[in-house]
């Protein structure tokens, strides 16, 4: 029974990315197709690769770090090894991002404070005038 393939097209159109993409992580040496002539044949394995490839990159690990985790799996310690050492990094990226979504936080309260204390100001100031509008430049 064969087994489906891919080509470099089918892939990007199904990943919502270039071919310029996949070209530079197989350059990197993330992916491996096999060749037939100058076509690129995709097989299940690297489909997978891209896949956490792409969804590592959402989530802010570097190429480097990438190919760490994906070396852990075809290593030893394996699967076991990959799966302990991405949950100590998803850990550590975790803690990075509470401690800026607090900062985000105390940054917007702040905002809100300040912003009340500029309306209530506004409100004690007696009403103005419009100001005038300044007169347009004339046309040449």
């Amino acid at each position: 029974m064969a087994t489906r393939t891919w080509s470099i097209g089918e892939l990007a159109a199904e990943f919502d990315t270039t071919l310029r993409t996949i070209r530079f992580y197989e350059d990197r040496g993330l992916l491996a197709p096999e060749r037939a002539g100058t076509t690129r044949i995709f097989h299940d394995r690297d489909r997978v690769r891209l896949q956490l490839i792409l969804r590592g990159k959402r989530l802010g690990f570097t190429l480097t770090e990438i190919a760490h985790v994906l070396d852990l799996y075809d290593d030893q310690p394996g699967e076991r090894g990959q799966l302990e050492y991405l949950i100590t990094d998803i850990e550590q990226r975790r803690r990075t991002l509470q401690a800026k979504r607090r900062d985000l936080d105390e940054a917007l309260a702040e905002l809100d404070v300040l912003e009340q204390r500029c309306r209530d100001d506004l409100e004690r100031l007696p009403a103005t005038r419009e100001p005038a509008k300044k007169p347009r430049p004339a046309a040449r």
